[in-house]
């Protein structure tokens, strides 16, 4: 088991380039796909948790799923098959960076990853969209990507603020506050 979280976060960190919004559809991928450790919704949660606190949410998802899976040993050997690639191609690809970034493919190789991302972040959020739709209405969703997109985009409220209300709306909903 040790080794199969080592290998599913090793992988994240390895093919992860451009950080959490690539990272993200992969650990999806390894933890709800690949090993089913953790259901879909399970993985929204951990997701939207992870989102509100600080630093790289690659870590915090590995350290969060290594956990559940093996204790303190699992949290370690998660994370630390999360940043060990991200050290060494750093590490690797900068020197080459710098020796060839006048080069064409090389700029046309990193500008040619952001749309591979963006295809992947639909993807997820499409999937996700798909199992909100079974739990709520059509109507709610549309309204709540709307007023999601104004306070995020139009009012420029950090995301952070916002899934803290979302989660704040939550649990005062599910206790019969509001």
């Amino acid at each position: 088991m040790h080794f199969k979280i080592f290998w599913a976060f090793f992988k994240v960190g390895m093919l992860g380039y451009g950080g959490g919004p690539a990272s993200i559809p992969l650990v999806h991928k390894e933890v709800v796909g690949t090993y089913k450790w953790m259901t879909d919704e399970e993985f929204q949660d951990a997701l939207a948790i992870g989102n509100v606190l600080p630093g790289p949410i690659a870590t915090k998802l590995g350290g969060y799923i290594g956990y559940l899976q093996k204790g303190w040993l699992g949290l370690v050997n998660a994370v630390f098959a999360t940043i060990l690639p991200t050290i060494i191609l750093m590490i690797i690809l900068l020197k080459l960076f710098t020796e060839f970034k006048d080069l064409g493919w090389v700029q046309g190789m990193s500008h040619g990853v952001m749309p591979v991302v963006g295809v992947m972040l639909f993807i997820l959020t499409y999937e996700f969209l798909a199992k909100a739709k079974a739990k709520t209405t059509w109507q709610f969703l549309i309204l709540f990507t709307l007023v999601s997109f104004v306070l995020l985009a139009v009012l420029e409220i950090h995301p952070a603020i916002i899934i803290l209300l979302i989660v704040a709306f939550s649990l005062l909903r599910k206790e019969g506050r509001i």
